[in-house]
């Protein structure tokens, strides 16, 4: 059974850093491209980053290069994103994602709130 399970988000005041992670299990996971995505209170979802299975490659949208790092550890089948200088534009849920066969899978995102 394929599962994916963020966690590492919270509170954090703007200029601040947290590091996110999402433990995956049900697949072989060193093989696929894995993704984070986000979702900021009524908008629509949105990608963040992308790493690809061996983790030598690297993607990162516009707006949070330079200030979050995606990363993974293959032989802990888990997936971190290291989130610096938060805005209160980063406040969302963010999930891990990949697809298997096409169909995306996400977990069950965890909560970032970014304010003084």
């Amino acid at each position: 059974q394929v599962q994916l399970v963020e966690s590492g988000g919270g509170l954090v005041q703007p200029g601040g850093s947290l590091r996110l992670s999402c433990a995956a299990s049900g697949f072989r996971f060193g093989t696929y491209l894995m993704r984070w995505v986000r979702q900021a209170p009524g908008k629509g979802l949105e990608w963040v980053a992308s790493i690809n299975g061996g983790g030598s490659n690297t993607y990162y949208k516009s707006s949070v290069a330079g200030r979050f790092t995606i990363s993974r550890d293959n032989a802990k089948n888990t997936l971190y994103l290291q989130m610096n200088s938060l805005t209160p534009e980063d406040a969302a849920v963010y999930y891990c994602s990949f697809e298997q066969n096409g169909v995306p899978t996400r977990g069950q995102g965890t909560q970032v709130i970014v304010s003084s």
